[in-house]
């Protein structure tokens, strides 16, 4: 974060809203950022040229009881203030504490990755080409980003088909080229067999098409490929050909947008009540390289602010602005907006809200991708009621199961024991609430008492946090579902929550499942929706456990005694098994014979030779 933050103001816990006379008068008239809490929870971070005025806006607020801002106050029992030095500075916080904190009532970028690129490396002797999620001020070339992987992936396809370029990471001198000569997949630069000028025309050819002037590059090509026929080169004209073809079909698929060739990126938004969709067209050179879309529930604020908000969280330095923004209207605080996104660039960026002519069509459509958010939604709601009320009815619920978590236990042995809790809402994953427990009380097998910690841990926290489920899935038997039973009870959870436990039996008899109260289990048919939905649940969790309990097992199994001493990396920790041989011939070696280690010298040796020791006689 740019600037020195000057000053940090908490308020302690009120049982009513803090917002007082009182605390106003403690808060600067300087710019800043402020942060609304329910106890711990952060429930809206926002930023103000005067953070006095700002507060004292929401202490007077007369607006409707039921309305966001209302319902907001009604909640907050605290409130943090950062005074920072500029406005400009407090817009670059302030989007940062939202990433950091995910508040509930600011915008919220729930599928904010990095779309992947394609870096052209021009700056090198032998360029390649590569994939990446990272625009890096190397001299490369960047080209994308691209929604579609699969898409992106097929045009590299493509471009290596036609350009037989190096594929290794690094040029090397050989006496032999490698498989890929053979195969015509490479002009082998590493023995000298293709002169750098044919090279670099070529790398010119494929930078002319990701540019999307691919018919520059078929205009020269036809022109060499009919040099070639009347030279009788016949194979090298058949390979200019095939080289045709493959352009040819990519500019079908092309999608020219704009005659001019800049790089833009094109907003739309649209409401439905009080939710927010927002739907990004990525123009490059002309073209549709892609789209991206976000849903915000009940974002507070109006449509400038919201914009804004969603504008300063989107770009970054590993997401850089394009050369033009065009917006459906102009955000608040256009000017700080702007001089970040120009700073984010390290160039000019343009913001422009086109009101008539052929950039009008451009908003339209990012207006429309925008309205289709609510569409699929609204398809993808009740698709999931449908299931929601078949989980309900055959499993007698009590709650409707709109967000559902299941625990699994994952150990060997006893050892490296994982908890692992995956979650998932109205059917889809939430995997920012996925979670991870290391177990602490219990080292050896038993699972019951594994599932007992992992459980307390979850329900302390999620009382504090104000986050249960509705339903809580185990994987298991009665003797889980016991477990569960008896944990809920003593934090007096078990009229808040529906327990359910998965237990897959012998194949025959399929899975079966576990409710309290009932004796025996709930079977449904194999192919049924509810039980598949379940399943895939479970198998979700058993996934995350396992991924997780083998980074674990190959951290331990790969942690070497040298890892333990003190004063060595892993660079000295090479050299030091580089000249010795074997960590025993090391715990063997005397400490004058650790000294001559390059870079180790005799006050290192003396401590290592020590700690080695005293390790091993407390072991």
């Amino acid at each position: 974060m740019p600037g020195k933050i000057e000053q940090q103001k908490n308020t302690p816990p009120l049982p009513a809203a803090p917002l007082t006379a009182e605390f106003l008068k403690t808060v600067s008239h300087g710019p800043g950022v402020y942060q609304m809490l329910a106890r711990k929870e952060v429930l809206y971070v926002g930023k103000a040229r005067d953070l006095r005025k700002r507060l004292a806006q929401y202490a007077h607020f007369t607006g409707e009881a039921h309305s966001k801002t209302a319902v907001m106050l009604s909640h907050v029992r605290r409130v943090k203030t950062i005074l920072t030095t500029t406005e400009k500075e407090a817009l670059i916080l302030e989007a940062s504490l939202i990433k950091k904190h995910r508040p509930r009532y600011n915008v919220i970028l729930r599928d904010d990755k990095n779309y992947p690129l394609i870096k052209v490396t021009v700056q090198e002797q032998w360029p390649r080409l590569l994939v990446t999620r990272r625009r890096v001020r190397d001299g490369s070339r960047y080209f994308g980003p691209y929604s579609s992987t699969s898409a992106m992936r097929a045009s590299l396809k493509l471009l290596y088909s036609m350009f037989p370029l190096r594929r290794c990471k690094t040029v090397r001198k050989r006496e032999r080229p490698c498989l890929n000569y053979q195969m015509k997949r490479c002009l082998a630069p590493c023995t000298g067999l293709v002169d750098p000028k044919v090279y670099r025309a070529m790398i010119d050819e494929i930078v002319l098409i990701l540019e999307g002037k691919s018919k520059q590059v078929i205009d020269r090509l036809t022109k060499k490929m009919a040099i070639a026929a009347k030279e009788l080169q016949f194979e090298q004209a058949a390979q200019y050909r095939d080289q045709l073809i493959g352009l040819e079909k990519t500019l079908e698929r092309q999608i020219i947008v704009a005659e001019h060739r800049l790089d833009q990126d094109v907003f739309g938004l649209a409401r439905k009540g009080a939710s927010v969709g927002i739907a990004i067209l990525f123009i490059r050179s002309g073209m549709i390289s892609g789209a991206q879309t976000f849903f915000m529930t009940d974002p507070l604020g109006e449509d400038d602010r919201i914009l804004r908000e969603t504008i300063i969280q989107y770009y970054s330095l590993q997401r850089q602005p394009p050369q033009e923004i065009m917006l459906p209207l102009m955000p608040e605080d256009n000017e700080l907006v702007l001089e970040r996104l120009s700073d984010l660039r390290e160039g000019r960026v343009k913001i422009a809200v086109p009101q008539r002519g052929k950039r009008m069509q451009l908003m339209r459509m990012a207006a429309d991708n925008a309205n289709q958010i609510f569409a699929e939604r609204d398809k993808k709601q009740r698709s999931w009621q449908a299931l929601a009320d078949t989980l309900m009815n055959k499993l007698h619920l009590r709650f409707m199961p709109n967000t559902i978590e299941c625990l699994d236990i994952s150990n060997l042995a006893g050892k490296q024991a994982v908890g692992s809790l995956v979650c998932f809402v109205e059917g889809q994953k939430e995997k920012p609430a996925y979670r991870h427990y290391r177990i602490r009380l219990k080292e050896e097998p038993d699972d019951y008492a594994m599932m007992n910690e992992v459980l307390h841990r979850r329900m302390q926290t999620g009382l504090e946090k104000d986050n249960l489920p509705d339903l809580l899935l185990l994987d298991g038997g009665k003797g889980q579902l016991n477990i569960a039973v008896s944990v809920l009870s003593q934090y007096e959870l078990l009229d808040r929550i529906d327990l359910v436990a998965i237990a897959k039996e012998k194949q025959e008899e399929g899975e079966k499942l576990f409710r309290p109260g009932r004796k025996n289990p709930v079977l449904l048919p194999a192919h049924s929706p509810a039980l598949l939905y379940l399943m895939r649940i479970r198998d979700e969790s058993h996934r995350f456990g396992i991924t997780f309990h083998r980074k674990l097992r190959n951290k331990k199994t790969l942690h070497s005694p040298l890892d333990d001493i003190t004063g060595i990396g892993t660079k000295r920790k090479k050299i030091m098994l580089k000249t010795l041989g074997s960590y025993t011939q090391i715990f063997n070696a005397s400490s004058e014979d650790l000294a001559k280690i390059p870079g180790i010298g005799s006050t290192l040796a003396k401590s290592i030779h020590q700690q080695l020791h005293k390790k091993n006689h407390a072991t």
